[in-house]
This record gives structure tokens, sequence and C-alpha cells, in this order.
């Protein structure tokens, strides 16, 4: 079995390249059955196992396919993103990474531990992770391989954040946000800051912002019950907050002067236009605005207008890399840890190659007991000596087990002869032990 990991991510690609692979969550299940139709059909294997990550700073295939696909696993998946998300191939080679066997095992550790994430030693990715290999197993696409493979890098995950400080000295996505309207503004608590959105980042960025204390805080979210949930639990920590429909954002979006934003839309939700009016509206007021989103929710051309500070997760990426000394120790740790574990699965691997084989022994051992017991039951149903049935089955049993090794020795020669007579007395000899125990 082959394993393969195909990606993009922050450390090889910008935000303006990444949001172009990213995967709508509604359609990640449809995804996978077309990427595993799409290496069928081109190459006629078996089905692939498969997962896909899409996050902000990534967008991995995870795949594990039998021995005969593994020419063509690596051309066939990265034929199927670049047409899937209507890329020139031209366009994309240069981005993407390609990772084979204990590579693959390596980077996926690497990534649930948060070693590869733009915040060092995050926590949010590992949940990203089980979702995509929740939705890959709801899908019917999550085979025995992949399963184990991931299974293991929860474990691993575990074992680094539990035995190493892979999680302190960092500063999260969202404490990087509060910092950068600090710059502009020097304070929180003289500002109204919007939220856009209602998921898990926004949540831990409104968690982040009303320790400051706003002026008000106001949620827009296209699901006006979910934003109503979160403007709340705000309201709970003696904030002024209130929620509106996304919708109402054009009439609105003058009020603001922290905008945080980060949605599933495939699509800007900002437009210049937008924003070109909104600061008509507050006489050039500055504004800052944090676009969280892979695919953006600010259109780029934002960025020129004068007043306003506009920053990606690449621009974030840049201030949270600070403290990386001061986490390097833990990293080492971890890294060591990951190794050690990576050698362990790749062993288990190796040893599923041999099952057919012991599969296949096994049946035929089973075969020979039949047999045997077929036989001593029939003399036994005819009245012969019951002391006399035994001997002849064990001893019918015995010439059966030793006549395939016996044969092989005695027509063998050369290297072959040489290589069977080391192996057969630790064959016997281990089973000798085993009875004796």
């Amino acid at each position: 079995m082959k394993l393969l990991t195909l990606g993009i991510n922050h450390h090889t690609a910008p935000v303006a390249i990444r949001e172009k692979v990213a995967f709508d969550p509604e359609f990640l299940q449809e995804a996978l059955h077309d990427l595993r139709h799409h290496i069928v059909g081109a190459n006629q294997v078996g089905l692939p196992e498969a997962t896909i990550l899409s996050t902000c700073n990534r967008t991995e295939v995870y795949c594990a396919a039998n021995d005969d696909a593994a020419s063509i696993l690596h051309e066939a998946t990265f034929d199927w993103l670049a047409k899937t998300q209507r890329l020139a191939p031209s366009s994309l080679q240069p981005h993407i990474y390609s990772l084979p066997q204990s590579d693959a095992v390596r980077h996926a550790f690497r990534v649930a531990c948060g070693l590869d994430s733009m915040v060092i030693g995050e926590t949010q990715i590992l949940g990203q992770m089980k979702d995509a290999v929740r939705t890959a197993n709801d899908a019917g696409v999550l085979g025995t391989y992949l399963n184990q493979l991931f299974q293991k890098t929860f474990a691993v995950a575990k074992e680094v954040r539990g035995s190493t400080e892979i999680g302190a000295h960092s500063i999260s996505m969202a404490a990087a946000s509060v910092r950068l309207a600090e710059r502009i503004f020097g304070s929180i608590a003289d500002q109204r800051v919007l939220f856009i959105g209602a998921g898990d980042m926004i949540s831990l960025c409104a968690t982040h912002f009303v320790a400051h204390k706003p002026k008000s805080v106001a949620v827009a979210n296209r699901t006006v019950e979910r934003g109503q949930e979160l403007a709340d639990t705000i309201a709970a920590q003696e904030v002024q907050s209130e929620s509106f429909k996304l919708s109402e954002l054009p009439s609105r979006l003058h009020e603001f002067d922290i905008i945080v934003s980060s949605t599933a839309s495939s699509l800007p939700i900002i437009g210049l236009g937008m924003v070109e009016s909104a600061l008509k509206q507050r006489r050039h007021k500055p504004m800052v605005m944090i676009d969280l989103a892979v695919p953006r929710d600010f259109e780029p051309e934002i960025a020129r207008l004068n007043d306003i500070y506009l920053y990606t997760v690449d621009d974030l990426g840049v201030m949270i890399q600070t403290g990386a000394s001061l986490r390097q120790a833990a990293v080492s740790q971890a890294e060591a840890i990951i190794e050690d574990r990576v050698g362990n699965f790749m062993h288990w691997m190796s040893g599923r190659k041999t099952v057919p084989l012991i599969q296949d022994i096994q049946q035929q051992g089973e075969r020979l007991r039949q047999l045997e017991l077929e036989r001593a039951m029939k003399r036994l149903m005819r009245g012969d000596d019951p002391q006399e049935v035994l001997n002849a089955m064990a001893q019918g049993l015995t010439n059966k087990f030793l006549h395939g090794s016996l044969h092989a020795l005695q027509h063998s020669n050369g290297t072959e002869r040489d290589a069977l007579i080391k192996l057969l007395p630790k064959l016997f000899s281990s089973h000798t032990k085993s009875e004796d125990q």
C-alpha cells in the first residue's frame, strides 16, 4: 500500500493562491468521491482511500492506494486538483508539495501537533483535521490505512502536547488581531468592533477583543440566530452588543472602527465600492479591517484606499513568528517524538504486507486439519482403536506440516539452499519453544 500527501500551504503559497484551492466544506464529500473516481477512471486501479484537509492556511489531499497505483497517484491527484479548482497546472505546480510514504506520515504528525502551522503549537488545526477525517469517514472513503494513520496522528498530537511546552509562548491569530488594531488606535476601549461570521475563529477573536472592553460590539452573520448567540455571549461580559443580518452590511459598515471577518464564502462579501461609501460617511476616519478568511472576504483593492488598514492571514503570520526562539526547545522535543512514532507506523505498514500470506498459510493449515480430522472420525466410526487413530492423525499432521519445508530444501541449490538452511531452524526452533512454554 502506498501513501501520498499532496498539498499547498502558507509556507509554499500566498493567500491569493491558497484561496483558489480552498474547498467549500459543504461540498467536501462530493469532492472526495470525485477524486476517487477520477483516479480509477484514468488508470483502472482499485479505489483509493482519501481525505481532504482544507483550512485558511492549507489544502491537503491524503491518499492511500494499492501498489499498482503508486506510479500514477501523484499525477492523477494533481491533475484532479487543478481541474476541480479550475487552475492552470503551470500556475499551481510551483506551490505544490508531494510527500510519499514516511514523509506523508511525518507531515501528518507535524500538522496535528501544530509544528507546520503559522502559529507554532496552535490547537485549532487538530480539530480541523479531526473534522476532515470525520467527513471522509461519513463519505465512506476512509479505509484501513488512512484510518490507522489519523488515529495514530491524533495519539501523537496528544502525546506531544502532554509532554512538551509546544503551545507556550505562542501568539494566536486572535491575539495578533488585537495587537494590529492597537497599533492603529492605541486602545480598543474607545472603538466599535464588528465581527462578520459566527464560527470558531470569530468566537475566539471575540473573546480576545471583548477582554479589552470595546465601546460596542456587533455580529453580522448570514444566520441571524447564530449571530445572536455570539452577541448574547458577548453581552454576558458586560459589553454592549447586537447582531444583524449580513444583508444589512452595506448600510451599516460605516458605524464600525474595527472589522474582523471570517466566513466560508467563496467570493468576497465586502467590495471596494462598499468601503469607499463607508469612508465618505465616516469623513475618512481610519478603519482597521482584518480578513481571516480563505478565500478572502475583502476585495484586495480595498488595501489601496487611504485611511484603510487591511490585514490578511499572511500579514498576521509575520507578527506571530515572535517568540520562535522561546519555542525552539519544545519544537525539538516534539520533532524527536514524531520521528520515533513515524518509524513505528512504517513498521506497522510493512507488517501489513504479510497479512495476505499469513491468511493463505492459515487457510491451508485449516484445510489439512479438516482432512486429517475427517479421516480420524471415519476410522473411529468403524470401531478402530482410538489410540491408533490418534497416532495416525498426529503422524499425518506432522508429515503434512513438514512436507513443504523438506521438499523445498531437497529441491533447492546454491544461494536458495543456503538461505533455507539458515531460515528453517529458526522457524522450527521458535515453534518448539512456544510449545514448551
